[in-house]
């Protein structure tokens, strides 16, 4: 199992996402009272397909489960839009995009609450999967993602966002 970095400082939020306070990953980790910020990236093709990410077998969450494209931690420090370029190119070598601000939420699991920063882009460059959090990575259709809800093949995290973020999202973008 990847060691997760117990020197990163993660910064607190409030349920506004304002900064608040900070705190070591690895508390955050482990106390649900600590609501820390992340990005997730939902990356369209022109055809309308949406990239996902399969969660290696050796993560502490949901392993083995598909997942948002681009998911990951903002840093003590960083801005949001650093942290989603550097968390973009870290996971599937994606540069030079431009993204669409979604929506901000409160996600919270049995072991932590991250306030979720959700962008959208879409892109015709060749992805690659850039790390060993990650088995594998494609592009999935709208059908195919619909189909896959509720059987345990991707993180309940991705299937409610799908549902009340991104397919709203792309209703906006497509009348």
């Amino acid at each position: 199992m990847p060691a997760e970095n117990t020197t990163e400082i993660l910064p607190l939020v409030n349920d506004q996402g304002e900064v608040i306070g900070s705190a070591p990953r690895t508390l955050c980790h482990s106390d649900r009272t600590l609501l820390h910020p992340v990005v997730h990236l939902h990356v369209f093709d022109y055809q309308g397909r949406l990239y996902l990410q399969k969660r290696s077998m050796q993560k502490r969450i949901q392993p083995g489960k598909w997942d948002t494209a681009v998911g990951g931690h903002i840093s003590f420090g960083e801005q949001i839009s650093d942290a989603l370029q550097r968390e973009a190119f870290e996971e599937i070598g994606l540069t030079n995009f431009n993204p669409t601000k979604i929506t901000m939420y409160k996600w919270e699991s049995a072991v932590e609450s991250e306030m979720i920063n959700v962008f959208a882009t879409t892109t015709n460059q060749q992805l690659v999967r850039q790390n060993d959090e990650i088995d594998d990575a494609k592009f999935w259709t709208l059908d195919e993602i619909r189909s896959s809800i509720g059987k345990n093949i991707l993180t309940p995290n991705f299937e409610r966002e799908f549902e009340i973020v991104v397919l709203p999202y792309i209703q906006s973008v497509t009348k």
